[in-house]
């Protein structure tokens, strides 16, 4: 494996354990030029569906970028970065176990708010507003409303 600090192509391996979940191997790397240490994660490539986009485009999907969706609706609240990979876990199992080769954004959308309006309301709320790009400030308080009827108004510990 390459050196992300001076490029070499050839790192050797220093340590190697299973992670907390089990679902990946963390392996210390020691570079043979510069001598300097990175942690890399092993994790098994699994077949996920291809995403189709309101646009019809279709791309890979791409864990990343779903948690990077939530911490922003997470921001600044009580929502750990554990917590936030757990969602995005049980999305892609679902994702692996439905064995369909598309699925279509609106459906890990969906996933991603049911599972935040169990979690933080605030987030959920901020999730939701770009999700579903509400026109205007009657679309706003129309969910936050129905949030309120179900009960949502205790934040949750």
């Amino acid at each position: 494996m390459k050196c992300p600090f001076c490029g070499y192509p050839d790192t050797r391996v220093v340590d190697s354990r299973l992670n907390k979940e089990g679902n990946a191997i963390r392996r210390r790397r020691e570079c043979s030029r510069c001598e300097r240490r990175c942690t890399t994660f092993e994790r098994v490539e699994e077949a996920l569906p291809l995403v189709v986009k309101k646009d019809g485009r279709r791309q890979p999907f791409d864990r990343l970028k779903v948690i990077a969706g939530i911490q922003r609706a997470c921001e600044k609240r009580p929502v750990s970065i554990a917590t936030i990979e757990k969602i995005v876990d049980h999305i892609e199992r679902q994702l692996q176990e439905s064995g369909e080769r598309e699925v279509e954004s609106s459906r890990i959308g969906e996933a991603v708010m049911e599972a935040l309006h169990g979690l933080d309301q605030v987030a959920y709320v901020r999730f939701a507003s770009v999700y579903r790009q509400f026109k205007d400030i009657n679309e706003f308080m129309a969910e936050l409303k129905d949030i309120l009827a179900q009960g949502g108004g205790q934040e949750k510990a």
